[in-house]
């Protein structure tokens, strides 16, 4: 195995392209990331989510400055990290484009708290705690309030392709 050097992906697209298959390699989980923005609630599917810290209950992921929906999730004070099924890949393409705004049927909302998705293998409603600017992606990093988890297999994205992991 050989080591490559990293190049300036900005002036080479098709490094750019490879770098991002080479990222590809590694197999993540699938989730969709929703919030209040200016215009009503949005869902973003990422694969970035990570456990932080146990205490405090930290978790982060990671939102692309060139989202449309950057702004609505920067300014977020509360988001939610749904972790999709096995069966959620049309949840997750419906999320992955576009500006994400979601209708009233797509959502339930307790008082205070971020729009929830239904049929998560597990949820975690957070506060926002930190964001940093890394790149040209923006880490948010929640403090964990709640979670609910129910199970099952999970979607994962691999290769460019949608699978299954667990049991």
């Amino acid at each position: 195995m050989s080591l490559e050097p990293v190049p300036d992906t900005a002036a080479r697209p098709d490094e750019a392209r490879a770098y991002r298959d080479a990222l590809g390699a590694f197999a993540t989980g699938v989730c969709v990331v929703t919030a209040d923005g200016p215009d009503g609630p949005v869902g973003i599917t990422i694969n970035s989510f990570t456990s932080v810290s146990l205490s405090p209950r930290l978790v982060l992921w990671c939102l692309d400055e060139r989202s449309e929906r950057h702004p609505a999730f920067a300014g977020a004070d509360r988001f939610a990290i749904h972790v999709l099924g096995a069966e959620g890949e049309g949840v997750a393409r419906r999320f992955a484009k576009g500006n994400g705004r979601m209708a009233d049927d797509e959502f339930t909302r307790v008082a205070g708290q971020a729009p929830v998705l239904s049929g998560a293998s597990a949820r975690f409603e957070c506060q926002t705690h930190d964001r940093v600017r890394m790149g040209d992606h923006l880490i948010l990093v929640g403090e964990v309030e709640a979670y609910e988890v129910s199970g099952g297999e999970t979607l994962t994205y691999h290769r460019g392709r949608y699978g299954r992991a667990g049991a």
